[in-house]
This record gives C-alpha cells, sequence and structure tokens, in this order.
C-alpha cells in the first residue's frame, strides 16, 4: 500500500535561491521538487523559509550573503511563481479547507513556513505581516537567540533559558491567529514555556523536525519527558532523517530507514501513536542517505508496516496526525 503523506519541513526553497531558480518545479542536486513531490506522492509539504542570523553563514560561496529580508523576499517570489507556474500540480494551503481541497483536485498542498523568527524583532504586527503573507508555521528559533527566546545549546545554562516576555505574549498571540508554533530548535526551557502556554490554550504545537534524545543525544532532539508532554497538547514531532538525529555515534553519518523506524517506535512508546509525523528536513541535512529524495519515503512505510504497525497506525504517521494538528490550530 502507498500512502499519501505530510512533511512537514524541507529547506527547498532556500536551495532553489542559491540555485537561482525561478521556481522549484524542478531542481538539480536537491532531495525535492515539485515533481518529484508529486512522483513521491505527497499530499502537502511544509515549505520553510530559513533565514540565518548570521550573514556569514557562508550561504553563497564566493559572495556576500544578502541581508535577511532579501532572502525573505527571493524565497517568497520562488513559492509564489512555483504556486502560479506549477498549478496543475501543487497549490497554496492555509488550512484543513484549502488542503482538502487540494486533495480532491489531486494537488500537492504547499504549506508556508518560516524558520527561525528572529526577523519579527519583537512586533506582534509582524507576526500578524507574516500571517497574512499565507505563513503557517514559525520555528521561533534557530541557532541564536531572538526576540522569541533561546535556542538549543550544549551549555546547560543557555539550554535551560526559556522565552523572553514578548515570546511568550508572542506564542499566545500566534496559536490565537491560527499559526502553528514549532520548537524545533528551540532551548528545553523554551519548550517546558510554549508547553505551558500550549496547555492553557488547548491548542497543540510542533517540534517539526526533531528526533528522540534518548536513541541520538542531539540537543535539537526531544527528551521522553518533552514527548509525553508534546504529546498531552495534541502536538506531533516530525521524524529528521538527519544522520546525527538518528544516530547514537554523533560521528555516523549514514542516515538508516531502520534507525527512522527506532526512533517512530520510541515517540509511539513514550507518547502514543497521535505524536508520530513525518519531518525530512530535506535540503536542509547533510550525509549519507538510504533515503536519497522524498521519491524514496516508501521505503519508510514499508519499514514501518514490517515493523508490525497496522495500516492505520501508518497512515496517522504518514498523514493523519499531522492533518489533524492542521485542523485544530489553522
Amino acid at each position: 500500500m502507498e500512502y499519501s503523506y505530510i512533511d512537514l519541513h524541507c529547506d527547498t526553497l532556500a536551495e532553489a535561491l542559491m540555485k537561482s531558480s525561478s521556481t522549484a518545479e524542478v531542481l538539480s542536486g536537491t532531495m525535492a521538487d515539485v515533481r518529484r513531490l508529486r512522483e513521491a506522492g505527497a499530499a502537502a509539504q511544509f515549505f520553510a523559509m530559513f533565514l540565518p542570523q548570521n550573514r556569514t553563514a557562508g550561504w553563497f560561496e564566493g559572495e556576500e550573503q544578502p541581508a535577511p529580508e532579501e532572502l525573505l523576499h527571493g524565497m517568497y517570489q520562488i513559492y509564489c511563481r512555483t504556486m502560479e507556474e506549477c498549478s496543475d500540480m501543487i497549490a497554496p494551503a492555509r488550512n484543513d479547507r484549502e488542503l482538502a481541497a487540494n486533495r480532491r483536485q489531486g494537488k500537492i498542498s504547499a504549506f508556508l513556513t518560516i524558520e527561525n523568527g528572529f526577523l519579527v524583532r519583537g512586533s506582534m504586527e509582524k507576526i500578524r505581516e507574516f500571517y497574512d503573507m499565507g505563513v503557517r508555521l514559525v520555528t521561533l528559533t534557530w541557532n541564536d537567540p531572538n526576540c522569541f527566546g533561546f535556542c538549543h545549546s550544549n551549555d546547560p545554562e543557555e539550554m535551560a533559558r526559556g522565552l523572553t516576555d514578548f515570546g511568550k505574549e508572542a506564542v499566545s498571540y500566534m496559536q490565537e491567529l491560527g499559526m502553528l508554533v514549532d520548537v524545533s530548535h528551540l532551548s528545553d526551557g523554551g519548550f517546558w514555556d510554549v508547553a505551558g502556554i500550549a496547555g492553557r490554550t488547548g491548542k497543540p504545537f510542533v517540534a517539526s523536525h526533531s528526533n528522540c534524545r534518548a536513541l541520538a543525544p542531539a540537543t535539537r532532539n526531544l527528551t521522553d519527558e518533552m514527548i509525553r508532554a508534546l504529546a498531552e497538547r495534541g502536538g506531533v514531532a516530525g521524524l529528521n532523517f538527519e544522520p546525527t538525529f538518528l544516530n547514537a555515534d554523533q560521528s555516523d553519518r549514514f542516515s538508516r530507514v531502520d534507525r527512522m523506524c527506532d526512533h517512530v517506535m520510541h515517540l509511539i512508546d513514550k507518547g502514543g501513536i497521535e505524536c508520530a509525523a513525518i519531518g525530512t528536513d530535506f535540503d536542509g541535512i547533510s550525509g549519507t542517505f538510504e533515503i536519497k529524495d522524498c521519491t524514496g519515503m516508501p521505503l519508510l512505510f514499508a519499514a514501518l508496516r514490517r515493523r508490525g504497525l497496522s495500516e492505520d497506525a501508518v497512515w496517522k504517521i504518514a498523514y493523519g496526525n499531522a492533518a489533524r494538528v492542521i485542523r485544530e490550530t489553522m
């Protein structure tokens, strides 16, 4: 059985920008593009506009990196042109009604997201502006602190620091507005601040591309206690294909399907079947991959069936759990 699936995170727009491509229809040297997503049976792809805070991050080899506002504009224009020029294959989605309508028409739903909310710069009006652009998920931080709060860190003191006062107000506002709050890349302290707010609002939040820290010690992963808290609030964790987020040995740069299954089974064990989803991080990861691009997704679902999961359970991981969160938040 083949499954339609929802992927909660990819960095393909950034790759398209670096390649000076006008759309994401066909891209060479990437893990995803529109044509391959259609071949893979994708129901929805969350397209991140990744914003580095550090202008020396080295995106553009041999060139000075553009300002983040310019990067945002460039990725947004690629997204818009892709929606226009590939409208027979893919269409924007901002809620579950549009997801369902696109599925009826045989089209992939494209959800627009921001990875690293630092351009909000402490302004609720800016959050509204991004919402009006069509952004429906914000990964609050990346690898630097910003107006929302602190990021993951190997420093225990930094890791314990949470959301700023603005960040706490902003999370509540985002949930009220209908924008998904994403804690991937956030500090542990920030995670618990978001969990507390979600407990009061009754709205789920997500870790769009994070795995299990009990199996791989990367600070980007979730502890068992976090997995339980995320599940209790109706949220999901998206399985990340990055080797260092999968493997106990952080020097092991091979991304194996069997190890992906280990993380999915651990999520289910600690949080229940409802909390496991997909967040590949395609085009934002490096290493050697058993699933080399989006067309290899059926390998994961077949492996999960071999682990003894029912068809209904695999469907929830592939599609149903993420679709529920979309319905309950947007």
